[in-house]
């Protein structure tokens, strides 16, 4: 069945646009996430009419059919969890249009994230929604997963930016929702879309929202002896009602091994630092971070630094999102944690942290959105041992679960995909789940669109991982 399906795919999309052999297929079993999951088979649609005919020639063998941008997202949503059908929209990225006097564009799935932004910068706009894979990441995987990124206090994930979609459905349909004006009457159908991680359509066109750059930008480096002054400072920020436009920290650990890397200007010998931007008209800015300044050194701040210049800035901020990158220097490979906590919660939430990993044997490394509560724990460990492994899972597992003790929710931006499926009983009542079953039902009665993905399916995270190493992706 698998080989007529491939051979029937290849006379649709050409012999180029297909892969089926083994040593291909191990390309795509894997994402940012710590699981593994192997298609059957991958194929590369260059337009709509081809998704549309691959999903009606999918459903003919009743494959599963899984959307993939970069490969970049960190819970999995973009395996194949079930085998079937990858589509890759690595050649749908095209920009098809930009709107200068209505601040829109419109484009393919496969355009990576800052290329939109470079695309326009000349006109002095940018797309906002920045998350720190921003230069390899797809705007159709943001879509799916309803990215953030660092300025997500101010700007907010992408469902804010994003005003029409147009998509495929299980049958094969092409249809649209939303479009330029973001303000379309009736169910907000574009909403439910943005963020339902692949599981309701195929999304193959996006009109999204472009922001103009701001008039002045100041960009603060605050330096702290502890992780508690840091995380305090935070906390008095917001209680002033002061909204900068990004609010970042990490830890000294974390600081030292991002220094080795990038050298970016970070204090080596620091416990945590704060990377605070503000911006806006000239007087509000230097107001704003006159007010941060303030509250940093009144928590025993030791120094406050004021970027000189965009060079500078850049500088820390090729720091922050290369942070992931630093860590590897650690370690074979790190599981980067996606949780939400109440803001005032931040002190505790990483002392508890630290003493897991002690109990676990693990050292955590902590950079997030401390402005927003959305936490990004790293853990260190060898995926080549398969103790360790598991122990990791549940050290992760354990924190997710404090977060959400705490009045937090299980992701902020990185989405539930295979990670944390099987914790949402923990957020959500079994009314609540089904409620959202039937939501998915009607867009996708066969289940066939991403399949084990969100819901519970009674199989703990790292499972299938496990699984597929021990005896390889079963087959069509």
């Amino acid at each position: 069945m698998l080989a007529r399906l491939t051979r029937e795919l290849e006379a649709l999309l050409g012999p180029g646009a297909v892969l089926a052999r083994a040593e291909d297929l191990i390309l795509y079993e894997y994402d940012g996430s710590v699981e593994k999951a192997r298609p059957d088979v991958v194929v590369f649609p260059r337009s709509t009419e081809e998704v549309s005919r691959i999903v009606r020639l999918a459903n003919r063998y009743n494959a599963p059919i899984v959307g993939r941008g970069a490969g970049t997202g960190l819970s999995g949503g973009a395996l194949a969890r079930s085998g079937g059908v990858m589509l890759v929209f690595a050649r749908m990225d095209r920009i098809l249009e930009v709107d200068y006097e209505n601040l829109r564009a419109v484009v393919q799935p496969g355009v990576v994230n800052f290329d939109l932004t470079r695309a326009v910068e000349h006109a002095g706009l940018y797309y906002a929604p920045d998350p720190s894979s921003q230069k390899a990441c797809t705007i159709g995987g943001n879509v799916s997963e309803n990215a953030g990124g660092p300025h997500t206090l101010a700007y907010g994930v992408t469902t804010n930016h994003v005003t029409g979609l147009e998509v495929v459905l299980t049958d094969g349909e092409i249809v649209r929702v939303g479009g330029k004006s973001g303000d379309a009457l009736g169910y907000d159908l574009t909403g439910l879309l943005v963020g339902s991680e692949g599981t309701l359509a195929l999304v193959t066109e996006i009109t999204v929202r472009l922001s103009r750059k701001p008039e002045a930008v100041k960009t603060l480096l605050a330096v702290f002896e502890s992780v508690d002054d840091a995380t305090e400072t935070v906390v008095e920020i917001t209680a002033r009602a002061i909204t900068p436009a990004a609010c970042e920290m990490m830890d000294g650990w974390t600081l030292a091994a991002i220094e080795e890397y990038v050298h970016a200007g970070f204090p080596r010998d620091s416990g945590a630092v704060l990377l605070i931007e503000v911006e806006g008209i000239v007087e509000a800015v230097a107001a704003q971070a006159e007010a941060v300044t303030e509250v940093c050194r009144q928590h025993q701040a030791r120094e406050v630094r004021v970027a000189r210049d965009a060079r500078e800035s850049e500088l820390l901020w090729k720091g922050r999102k290369n942070a992931f990158g630093a860590m590897g220097r650690l370690a074979p490979s790190n599981y980067v944690l996606d949780g939400v906590i109440p803001r005032s919660r931040l002190p505790q939430t990483l002392r508890h942290i630290t003493a897991l990993g002690r109990e676990n044997g693990f050292r955590i490394g902590n950079i997030f959105h401390a402005g927003d509560g959305n936490l990004h724990p790293i853990i260190l460990y060898d995926p080549r041992d398969a103790a360790e492994f598991e122990r990791a899972v549940r050290t992760a597992n354990e924190i997710l679960r404090y977060c959400v003790e705490l009045g937090g929710a299980l992701t902020g931006e990185h989405g539930v995909g295979m990670e944390k499926n099987e914790l949402m009983p923990l957020l959500f009542s079994e009314a609540d789940l089904e409620l959202m079953r039937r939501v998915r039902d009607a867009f996708n009665p066969a289940g066939r669109l991403n399949p084990g993905k969100v819901f519970p399916t009674g199989k703990g995270c790292g499972e299938v991982r496990m699984k597929a190493q021990a005896e390889g992706a079963p087959p069509l």
